[in-house]
């Protein structure tokens, strides 16, 4: 049986997901990103998560794709967090705010030289001929920015999830889960925490 030991939802997932990196083979920051369009329409895909701290999740992306032109439209998301290897899951909600530029210089300069080229090369999501084509734009990304110092896109940074609602899902035999939700109307407000049925 589980029951969390801390008011804070913060330190709890800290210490999930360092316990997570330790069993979980791949990406154990790997997360399910769901937005939604102007019309309510929902689209979710697997993202990596890049920070986290008390003020939010950080995660990166291209703002003319498709999840950047919905959280310019719509700047609410939801995380899902699947670690089967401890049989645990966290699911986080709520608004979304672009980083600084600093901050997403400092992240877009630490990634490998050819993830920095390839956001240059990429128009995410939409549209692509074929495979070729986006070999030579990649060429030709490569041979306009030589060498190490390949500028950020300005179209490409991150995105900070400030969460209203953290939920912690521990398996239980015969599907009697333990789920716990951290709720606050606003940050900085105290968290309200409820046992919910599984």
């Amino acid at each position: 049986m589980f029951e969390p030991d801390t008011d804070n939802p913060f330190a709890l997932f800290d210490r999930w997901y360092r316990e997570a990196s330790e069993s979980e083979t791949n990406d154990p920051n790997a997360m399910t990103v769901a937005t939604a369009d102007a019309d309510g329409r929902p689209s979710a895909r697997i993202l990596l998560l890049k920070d986290f701290d008390e003020h939010g999740f950080v995660f990166y992306s291209n703002f003319e794709s498709q999840k950047g032109r919905e959280l310019t439209i719509n700047p609410f998301a939801a995380l899902c967090f699947h670690w089967k290897s401890v049989r645990r899951q966290v699911r986080v909600s709520g608004p979304v705010v672009r980083v600084g530029d600093g901050e997403a210089d400092a992240y877009f300069n630490s990634r490998p030289r050819g993830s920095r080229v390839g956001a240059w090369a990429s128009q995410q999501s939409r549209p692509l001929a074929d495979r070729d084509s986006l070999m030579a734009a990649v060429e030709k990304a490569d041979k306009e920015y030589p060498g190490e110092n390949v500028p950020r896109p300005p179209y490409w940074s991150g995105w900070r999830l400030t969460p209203l609602a953290i939920e912690f899902w521990q398996d239980g035999e015969f599907r009697l889960h333990d789920r716990f939700r951290f709720t606050r109307a606003v940050e900085g407000e105290p968290w309200k925490v409820d046992r919910l049925f599984p």
